[in-house]
């Protein structure tokens, strides 16, 4: 029987990437809407409910979508990845069924109190629903995350007499050192995601010539917290991650930056293109010493490269790490230069006139999505190939009794059904962005 596990990682891979198109919204918006109710709490001016109300809306609908969309990967650990689950569910299981129980009930059911419980609730008490959705929110992003960060850095485990994972430590579990870098580099472009949603919305009611009054407050709002998020993306929390991987996964750090050779002031690599054939970058632009100092912080520091280190140890596809840490960079370093731009014409009192920076606030709005995507790719395909990094390789995880043919007709059903919750999802958006935040 032909190995189904190609298409199972396909499948999770596809099922995760257009999940994570959701929650990267919704826990931007979290903190974005907090911010509008402390606003209106604080100044008394209606426009700021009005313009929380709009935004819970969008949040509404962008949280249903990825509870759809979310459950069937809580399944998949069962249908295409028992063994994984059997060996490692005493630990992973701890984080997922926390997420459920707790984060996601106090989301969930928060966002019903601030769709449909602000007239009884008065002021304070929407207040600190949004407060609470916000927590939820992030708090279900940190389970998740400390899930990941375990199978890339595993911590406070023990190995039972029958060779399964077991915790060794809860509170060693929650504090891995991964989980918190990883954290909050996530968030951080998660912040990014939401404020150039909420920034390009704005820029399209402006150039549209409508809801001037909620279009200049939403590009404000976004430009500001955007700005400060993506700063923040880039360092402390990017950089610090990157010398966890430097540190702990020296075969994904070099495949990152397509290093082949151990190097003493290494160059980091602006451009170019790996040759796995000739073992080098073809075309580099690179900057000498950066790599050393950015990693390590001396000038002279040797970085490890792909070829001290046992081949079958490298990530499986060098390539596509290269490329999608580079689209990440490269397009977070964008994301930096352009709301530093409209943020100085913020400033000045122009941007709200300068047709220019808005039609680039609003044509930016998929690139956020690119470039958290990229980054997740960037760890997943690295860690390989482990499933468990250093412990368990990938081959062993999947659901060795599952055909090919079972895996193929569930990986095409998932497609075309995501492809409908697509059109829904773009619908329903567009439908109360049609109807503005003056309606709502």
């Amino acid at each position: 029987m032909l190995s189904a596990l190609p298409i199972d990682r396909f499948q999770f891979a596809f099922t995760v990437t257009f999940h994570y198109i959701f929650p990267q919204i919704t826990m931007g918006l979290a903190l974005l809407i907090l911010i509008l109710k402390t606003q209106a709490l604080r100044t008394g001016e209606e426009i700021y409910n009005r313009s929380a109300r709009f935004w819970i809306r969008i949040f509404g609908i962008t949280f249903a979508l990825g509870v759809v969309t979310g459950i069937p990967m809580e399944f998949q650990f069962g249908t295409n990845w028992a063994q994984f689950s059997r060996e490692a569910g005493g630990v992973i299981g701890q984080t997922l069924a926390m997420e459920g129980v707790f984060a996601f009930f106090l989301e969930s059911s928060f966002l019903g109190l601030l769709l449909f419980g602000e007239k009884r609730l008065g002021p304070r008490a929407h207040w600190g629903a949004a407060l609470a959705l916000f927590l939820g929110s992030w708090l279900s992003g940190y389970f998740i995350i400390a899930t990941n960060a375990w199978m890339q850095h595993p911590v406070a485990y023990l190995i039972g007499p029958n060779g399964r994972f077991g915790l060794a430590s809860f509170v060693g579990l929650l504090g891995n050192p991964w989980a918190w870098w990883e954290f909050a580099h996530n968030m951080t472009g998660a912040v990014v995601t939401g404020s150039f949603v909420m920034a390009s919305v704005g820029a399209f009611y402006l150039l549209s010539n409508r809801e001037h009054e909620f279009g200049r407050l939403f590009v404000r709002t976004g430009v500001i917290v955007g700005l400060i998020a993506a700063v923040l993306m880039v360092f402390p929390t990017g950089d610090s991650e990157s010398k966890m991987v430097a540190t702990n996964q020296p075969a994904t750090f070099a495949a990152m930056e397509g290093l082949f050779h151990s190097q003493k002031g290494a160059p980091i690599a602006i451009l170019g293109q790996p040759d796995m054939v000739k073992r080098r970058l073809d075309n580099p632009l690179t900057i000498p010493r950066v790599l050393s100092f950015l990693t390590y912080r001396r000038w002279g520091a040797e970085v490890k490269g792909l070829s001290s280190i046992p081949e079958n140890l490298w990530p499986d596809q060098v390539p596509l790490v290269y490329y999608c840490y580079h689209i990440m960079v490269g397009l977070g370093t964008i994301f930096v230069a352009v709301l530093v731009i409209c943020g100085f014409l913020l400033w000045r009192g122009r941007l709200f006139h300068s047709r220019a920076a808005l039609w680039a606030l609003m044509l930016a709005l998929p690139f956020p999505f690119i470039a958290n995507t990229a980054g997740w790719i960037t760890a997943e395909a690295g860690r390989q190939p482990w499933l468990i990094y250093s412990l368990m390789r990938t081959n062993q995880g999947f659901s060795s009794q599952v055909s090919s043919g079972n895996a193929l007709f569930t990986f095409v059903g998932f497609m075309g059904l995501y492809a409908l919750l697509s059109l829904l999802f773009v619908f329903l958006t567009w439908r109360e962005i049609g109807r503005g935040p003056g309606m709502v």
